[in-house]
C-alpha cells in the first residue's frame, strides 16, 4: 500500500489552490468530471491533494494563526530548506522553524506553517533521519 491523498475541506478553492501550487509546488490537475461539487485535485511528490469546498465553516479550524507541531498535521519531505523558507516569507506565510538534533550528530530541520483554511503543514529534510523498526536501535540486525 502507498498514500494516495489527503483530503482538505477549504474556505475557498481558488485560495488552496494558489497556496498549493506556489507555496508548496503541486501542479493541478484534471479531475473526474462526475465530481459535480466545487474542488481541486492537485498532485506532485508522488502524492495528491484533494481540495473540497466547505458548505460549514464550523468543520473548519477556526484559529487560523495557531501552529502548535505537536498538534495534527500534514508533512512533506523538502531537500531545500532554505528555498522552502524564503518561499515561506515571500508569501507572508508566518511559520515556526525547529532544528532537532541527536548525540550521533543527526540534524532534522523543520519548519511547520497554516494552510488558508488553518490546517498545518510540516516541511522537513528527512532524509538526514536514518529510519529503523521500532526496537532495534543498538541491535547488531533487524529482527527476523
Amino acid at each position: 500500500m502507498a498514500l494516495n491523498h489527503v483530503s482538505r475541506l477549504c474556505r475557498n478553492v481558488k485560495h488552496s489552490i494558489d497556496f498549493c501550487t506556489k507555496v508548496l509546488g503541486f501542479v493541478l490537475v484534471e479531475r473526474p468530471p462526475a465530481l459535480d461539487f466545487d474542488g481541486a485535485w492537485l498532485y506532485n511528490y508522488g502524492v495528491g491533494i484533494h481540495l473540497v469546498q466547505s458548505k460549514d465553516e464550523d468543520r473548519l479550524p477556526f484559529d487560523t494563526d495557531h501552529l502548535d507541531p505537536m498538534d495534527n498535521h500534514i508533512s512533506l519531505q523538502c531537500e531545500d530548506m532554505g528555498e522552502m523558507e524564503k518561499r515561506l516569507k515571500e508569501f507572508n506565510t508566518k511559520y515556526i522553524k525547529r532544528t532537532l538534533g541527536d548525540e550521533s550528530g543527526t540534524k532534522i530541520d523543520q519548519l511547520f506553517f497554516n494552510d488558508p483554511d488553518g490546517f498545518m503543514v510540516e516541511i522537513f529534510n528527512c532524509e538526514n533521519l536514518n529510519l529503523v523498526p521500532a526496537g532495534s536501535m543498538g541491535k547488531d540486525q533487524a529482527p527476523i
